[in-house]
């Protein structure tokens, strides 16, 4: 149960940083990216957020596959 839970974590990663990428690259990205020089807190929350899903799915789904005593 804990392998399933962590692939579904992990594909939420996954997905949160594909939505971010083409967050970080839409146009109110680019008059953000003009005027202050850094991409949309939108993009930067779906990323960041992607990539510590994909570190706690990666986790819970190796952790899962050792046999334990």
């Amino acid at each position: 149960m804990r392998n399933l839970a962590g692939v579904v974590v992990l594909v939420v990663g996954i997905v949160l940083i594909v939505w971010g990428a083409n967050a970080s690259q839409s146009v109110s990205s680019d008059f953000s990216r003009l005027f202050t020089g850094a991409v949309t807190n939108k993009a930067i929350y779906l990323i960041v957020g992607g990539a510590v899903a994909l570190i706690v799915g990666a986790s819970m789904t190796w952790s899962g596959r050792r046999k334990r005593a």
